[in-house]
Formats: structure tokens, C-alpha cells, sequence
């Protein structure tokens, strides 16, 4: 496996494969080719919800020069392809396809996908787990154990960056760009006392709700595993400190741990909508949260390991199907709602770990069979399920 930093991905939304990955593409360009104009071709989901998703103004701003152009053709190698044509003095210098392959994650065509980057010599959660009993690590230990030395510098940005997502969309209000006009909702959520609900309803919903509003505007965030569900693993973690009183440095050691989980689901199954329907956006980020959870409030690795289990079962079969392509409906209140499943997961975890059946490897790779299995409707292309319901009032 790869290193975690290409699993946190500091970015603008709305979306790590239509935003994030577009623009490292366009940018790669740029390193190999001083051509004068360019014409862009979207195929497959890039296509379909690419309008929604800014993926169009992203290229402009990154290529300036450029025409784009959304293809339906549908005999594509990856949902997430795209086409570089570069030209000069009119007269066509070069062409590129490259695929936009989850997380901000990008991969040209010919290209082995980072294979010098592999710095952990286990590919399953079994194997870790061996490894970590024999030598007595806990898990964040066996990160920083094959990490290098400014891998820690990175998480203290990914959490610096995570915490101001939360900070700014809890401060503002109004409504999210695009034509759906949904009100932005942290604020009244962190603010409204008088509803009778919990006090961890009411802050973890609110900080979910502030960082995927924050990433619908096109605000930095951090791919958790992906912009879509970007909102998930940083609230559980500020709820965790701001109500558990967890230091920064334990966050940290968390991150990591929720890390080792999400390059597990990446490595071995998918981290992307457009290949695998949101259980692999939004499961793999509750699964994400659930082990970090787990390793805060108990710390043994078979907790971790039922509890990531626990919140990625429990999203087989999700649907990635966003209204007009905007990550706004269901996106942002799914991210609310596994959050709070994150948190459950990690406290059933902790009651029944001896009772556990199924290892995270079996459902990871499950998942992996069920997007497989998934109609290219309901894999972010926003031509079936609620997309195709939806009905403006």
C-alpha cells in the first residue's frame, strides 16, 4: 500500500474525483506540455455529473485556455475518464487520457499507479493485525513504524485544515451555490437548544453538516477518503475532543489509525463513487471515523477492527446519486448520519468485540463485489435513484 498522505488529500471540493483529481490532471499537463490551447473531453461520470460538480470551472481555471467538452459516449476503461488534447500555433502537439480514479487520486494511461510509493509491506487487515500482536504496536504505531518523518507535519495540516472547515461552516449562512438553493443548516444545527435532542446529535450533526457545506461552496477540505465524504471523520474527532477532551496529539495518532483503514478499502476494494456507489465514499469514511473512534475510547486493535467492520457493513449496497450532480442532496446529510453510525459502531464494537464473525477483509472485499454489481445508474452518474425521483417544487 501507498503512503496515507495520498489518502489525505488537502483540496477544494466539492469533489476529490471531479475536482481535486481534473486539476492534478490539467496540472500534470502543464509539467509535460507548453501548449497554447487545449480541448478537454469528460466521458462517463465525469460527464454526467461534471456541471454539478465544477469539474468545467476547475479546468478553466487551471488550463485557462481551453474548451471542454462532455461526452455520453459510454465504451470508456473507467468511469472517471478524461481527454487531453494539446495544441500549439493550432496544431496538435499532444494527447493524454487520463483517469480520475477516487480521492483526488489521478492515473495516465500507460502509467503504473505509483508503484515506488508502496511503503507498507501488508496488503490486509489480518496481516497488520499479525504483525502488530507479535511486535505489540497499536495500530497508529505500525503507521508511523513505515511512514517517513514528515508524515507527522502532514497529519498536524490535515487536522489544522479539517478543524477550520468545521470553524468556517459553522459561521456561515445563506445558501450553497447551484441551482438545488439548499440553505446552509451547521449553524442553526450548533445553535438550536431547544429541540429535544442530545447534546451529541445535535455538535456532531452540526460539525458533519459545516465541513460538506464548506466543501459544496468549493472551500478546502480534506479527502476523508474523498471530498464527498469529506465531513464524517473530522466531526467524531472534534466531538471527541471538544466533549472527551482528547489532546491533539491523541487526534493525531487517531487520524493515523482511521488512515490505515481507509488505504486498506482504497488498496483492496474502492474509495470512489463513480466505480463503486457512495458505500464507498461515504461507508469507507464512517468506517474511517468508527476505527478512530475505537482506538480513543478503547484502543484494542480487534475493537478497531469490529468497529470498521460494523459502519462499512451497514452501508452495503449505497447509492451514489446526486441531485443535478451537486454534492449538496443526499450528500451532506449522509455524512451527519454516518458520523453518528461511526460512533455507534465504535461503542457496539467495544461491547461485543468476542462476538465478532466477520473480519474487515471480508467486508471490504464485499463491498468491493457489491459496487461491481451496482447499475452504472446508481454510480454518480445522477441518472437514477433520488437524482431521477427528485422533482423541483
Amino acid at each position: 500500500m501507498e503512503s496515507i498522505t495520498e489518502l489525505y488529500k488537502i483540496g477544494h471540493g466539492p469533489s476529490s474525483s471531479h475536482t481535486i483529481g481534473p486539476e492534478r490532471i490539467c496540472l500534470d499537463i502543464l509539467s509535460r506540455y507548453t501548449g497554447d490551447f487545449f480541448k478537454v473531453i469528460l466521458y462517463g461520470s465525469l460527464s454526467y455529473t461534471g456541471r454539478g460538480h465544477l469539474t468545467d470551472e476547475i479546468i478553466r481555471k487551471t488550463l485557462n485556455n481551453v474548451e471542454v467538452i462532455f461526452s455520453d459516449e459510454k465504451n470508456i476503461e473507467h468511469p472517471n475518464t478524461m481527454d487531453v488534447i494539446i495544441y500549439k500555433d493550432k496544431l496538435v502537439m499532444g494527447q493524454e487520457r487520463y483517469y480520475s480514479i477516487g480521492g483526488g487520486s489521478i492515473l495516465r494511461k500507460g502509467d503504473v499507479f505509483e508503484a515506488n510509493k508502496h511503503i507498507y509491506p501488508h496488503k490486509t487487515f489480518q496481516e497488520i493485525k499479525d504483525y502488530c500482536k507479535e511486535l505489540n504496536l497499536s495500530l497508529h504505531q505500525y503507521v508511523f513504524k513505515h511512514e517517513d518523518d514528515t508524515f507527522i507535519n502532514h497529519l498536524k495540516e490535515v487536522w489544522k485544515t479539517m478543524q477550520a472547515a468545521i470553524n468556517l461552516g459553522l459561521h456561515t449562512e445563506g445558501f450553497l451555490p447551484g441551482e438545488l438553493k439548499v440553505r446552509r443548516k451547521a449553524k442553526q444545527l450548533l445553535y438550536n437548544q431547544k429541540a429535544k435532542v442530545s447534546i451529541e446529535l445535535r455538535l456532531v450533526s452540526a460539525y458533519a453538516y459545516a465541513v460538506s457545506e464548506v466543501n459544496a461552496s468549493g472551500g478546502l477540505v480534506v479527502t476523508a477518503p474523498t471530498c464527498g465524504a469529506s465531513g464524517i471523520l473530522p466531526s467524531v474527532l472534534y466531538y471527541l475532543k471538544d466533549i472527551h477532551k482528547y489532546n491533539d496529539d491523541t487526534i493525531l495518532n487517531a487520524l493515523a489509525t482511521a488512515g490505515i483503514i481507509g488505504n486498506l478499502v482504497k488498496h483492496n476494494g474502492s474509495i470512489s463513487g463513480a466505480e463503486a456507489g457512495c458505500q464507498a465514499e461515504v461507508g469507507t469514511g464512517c468506517a474511517m471515523a468508527a476505527a478512530a473512534y475505537a482506538a480513543l475510547e478503547s484502543g484494542n486493535i480487534d475493537t478497531i477492527e469490529y468497529a470498521a467492520e460494523i459502519a462499512l457493513e451497514h452501508h452495503l449496497g449505497l447509492t451514489c446519486d446526486p441531485i443535478s450532480g451537486y454534492v449538496q442532496i443526499p450528500c451532506i446529510e449522509r455524512n451527519a448520519v454516518a458520523a453518528h453510525r461511526a460512533i455507534n459502531a465504535g461503542e457496539l464494537a467495544t461491547l461485543l468485540t468476542s462476538t465478532s464473525l466477520i473480519s474487515f477483509d471480508t467486508i471490504v472485499e464485499t463491498m468491493k463485489e457489491t459496487g461491481n454489481d451496482l447499475l452504472d445508474s446508481y454510480r454518480e452518474t445522477s441518472i437514477g435513484g433520488l437524482a431521477k425521483k427528485y422533482k423541483k417544487e
